[in-house]
């Protein structure tokens, strides 16, 4: 798990990375907060712990422009200002948890630990490759921003591509997961139905997604 620590204080910039690293987390930090916008755009962090009086842009600022460009990181917000409706406009522009200082450290990492823990008993939403994006909740995809028009197999077979991006899906385990069959060598459903995905998915962009790794099966990265 990494987490990012923009935090301007130093004491408690070097206290927050040495308590997280001992507790197994890979910890990046940043004292400016122009700096640590530009890390969270650059980089994927699991969770971000956030100041927000900080020298270059805000937290306020940080934690809206995060959420404006659609990072999901968590955000913890650590902060001074305990005043409520400063809690509540965290919570308003996306924040996932608020600790007002002094905190006690065994604290914070049980709130780290728990946002972690929520978050990864959430189903993924929204799955994003190149100008591919697949809301999973709402049964819909679009690519470079124009919407496909998928069967509901063929949205669940690109999903599953997706949610695996890189690994190469055997036609069996495809038939299973898609049509709840096992795969008979005579049927060629799944070659038929990655035709046709493709034909929506592939064949109007420049860019190929949908990728046949011969005698073993399909793949869906940007590049093969």
């Amino acid at each position: 798990m990494k987490i990012l620590v923009i935090e301007d204080e130093a004491k408690t910039a070097r206290f927050l990375k040495k308590g997280l690293g001992e507790a197994g987390f890979v910890v990046d930090g940043t004292r400016d907060g122009e700096d640590g916008l530009n890390l969270a755009l650059e980089v994927e962090f699991d969770l971000i712990v956030l100041d927000l009086m900080l020298p270059g842009l805000d937290g306020w600022q940080i934690l809206s422009r995060l959420r404006e460009r659609n990072r999901q990181a968590l955000v913890l917000i650590l902060t001074a200002r305990d005043a409520v409706h400063e809690r509540v406009r965290g919570f308003e522009l996306g924040a996932d948890d608020y600790l007002v200082k002094p905190f006690a450290f065994s604290e914070l990492l049980a709130r780290v630990r728990s946002l972690l823990r929520r978050a990864a008993a959430r189903p993924q939403e929204t799955i994003r490759m190149a100008d591919l994006e697949i809301d999973v909740l709402r049964h819909h995809a679009t690519r470079a921003g124009q919407r496909l028009d998928l069967t509901t197999k063929e949205f669940l077979l690109l999903s599953l591509l997706a949610r695996r991006a890189g690994e190469v899906l055997s036609r069996t385990l495809i038939a299973e997961a898609v049509w709840d069959m096992n795969f008979d060598s005579d049927t060629n459903v799944v070659d038929v139905n990655v035709r046709r995905l493709r034909s929506k998915v592939d064949d109007p962009f420049p860019l190929k997604l949908i990728h046949t790794v011969r005698g073993a099966g399909y793949v869906l990265e940007m590049e093969q």
